[in-house]
């Protein structure tokens, strides 16, 4: 089980500064989740990952499932022992796959959509590689390809065995183009998956339960509000976020106002440098994103813009940096001169560009390594403004 407290609120937003004690530690919040989705952030070790600032890591429930299987993770003594990682951990439940596998791969859409569209997913509709029923979900394995099956009985089994200190409910990850009656549908489902964790559950772990509704206020608030009434010891937020910043805050508010302020709100799949500040000014305590190493092993650096003097007072304003480009291969200064990662303290840029030209694995670990540094460091100075009173 964990424990929850809040030691700090904001006069200025919602932002607030806690403790979450899980039985592998403390994550001081608002914090930065890491992304393990195979058990391992990829490119580092854990040992490495801790380096970088990540408190907490999040591993993927669905994945873990197909490859190596519960099972082989169990007999290795859990997660934790696995993947050597003696820090909180959290499992996802597997529901960001009904989206991300289905809708989202027919459509090519995040959770965000960036382009609009005319398409409409309507109440009744099935994505053409994943069948969603009132039970569960139907999958094909993309090892090879035999069919399996999760719903909220097998995703708590296979999150128990899995054995993180944090389990979320089972919910269905609705797309940014469906339309109010599938959210509709969608997070009721979610609502009656939920009480069935809820009841299917034997561990000690802690579970959260996951608000979806869409992009409808409406809704919003009847899930916020049916997740506060079940005994849940944090909270999710899922599903979409509309098409824009502005729309995605007014949902964080229109939810975290319902949720109890004496749990734990995660963000889930939300956490780009641009998002960060936006939703710790609402409520969210933590949050989890791809955007760091995904971005890195594409060879792009997030480094403090116009690299001039960082006042750790104030958010750091950042750029990506692209290796890639020919411009930095006789540019004989550190990826980020404000950076204190030892990939800012020991490389030039010229060095990192020729390792990236020359297709190396070397660069996509050290650029993984300082955007995780970077985005960690992102947010301490966020979060030492609040305790300043500056947000």
């Amino acid at each position: 089980m964990i424990t929850f407290s809040v030691f700090k609120k904001s006069k200025k937003s919602n932002a607030r500064i806690g403790v979450i004690k899980t039985p592998h530690g403390e994550v001081e919040t608002p914090a930065f989740v890491g992304v393990a989705t195979q058990a391992t952030i990829k490119t580092l070790t854990s040992a490495e990952a801790l380096q970088t600032g990540l408190q907490a890591l999040i591993a993927n429930t669905y994945h873990l499932h197909i490859r190596p299987g519960e099972d082989t993770v169990k007999k290795n003594g859990g997660l934790h022992t696995f993947m050597q990682w003696d820090r909180p951990l959290m499992t996802d439940s597997g529901g960001f796959q009904v989206f991300s596998l289905g809708f989202g791969k027919d459509y090519g859409t995040g959770k965000i959509l960036k382009k609009r569209s005319d398409a409409v997913i309507q109440k009744g509709a099935q994505p053409q590689k994943v069948k969603i029923t009132e039970d569960g979900v139907e999958f094909r394995s993309y090892v090879d390809g035999s069919k399996l099956f999760l719903g909220p009985k097998e995703s708590m089994r296979i999150q128990e065995k899995l054995g993180a200190d944090i389990i979320l409910a089972f919910d269905e990850c609705t797309s940014p183009l469906a339309d109010y009656e599938y959210n509709k549908h969608a997070m009721e489902k979610t609502h009656r998956w939920a009480d069935m964790c809820i009841k299917a559950k034997q561990s000690k772990q802690a579970l959260y339960g996951i608000v979806q509704g869409g992009k409808h206020k409406d809704l919003r608030q009847e899930s916020a509000h049916f997740m506060a009434s079940r005994e849940f010891q944090g909270y999710g937020i899922g599903g979409e976020f509309g098409d824009n910043k502005s729309i995605m805050q007014k949902m964080l508010r229109w939810t975290l106002a319902e949720l109890q302020e004496n749990k734990p709100r995660h963000l889930l799949g939300i956490g780009h440098l641009s998002d960060i500040e936006l939703v710790i000014k609402e409520g969210v305590d933590t949050f989890d994103c791809i955007a760091p190493t995904h971005y890195a092993r594409h060879g792009y650096a997030f480094i403090s813009k116009g690299q001039g003097t960082r006042k750790k007072e104030k958010a750091a304003e950042f750029e990506k940096l692209d290796l890639n480009n020919k411009k930095y291969k006789n540019d004989l200064g550190s990826l980020d001169k404000n950076c204190e990662c030892f990939v800012c303290n020991t490389y030039t840029r010229s060095y990192l560009h020729h390792l990236i030209r020359a297709y190396e694995i070397t660069p996509l670990r050290l650029l993984t390594f300082h955007n995780l540094h970077f985005f960690n460091e992102y947010v301490d100075n966020i979060k030492n403004r609040i305790k300043k009173g500056d947000v």
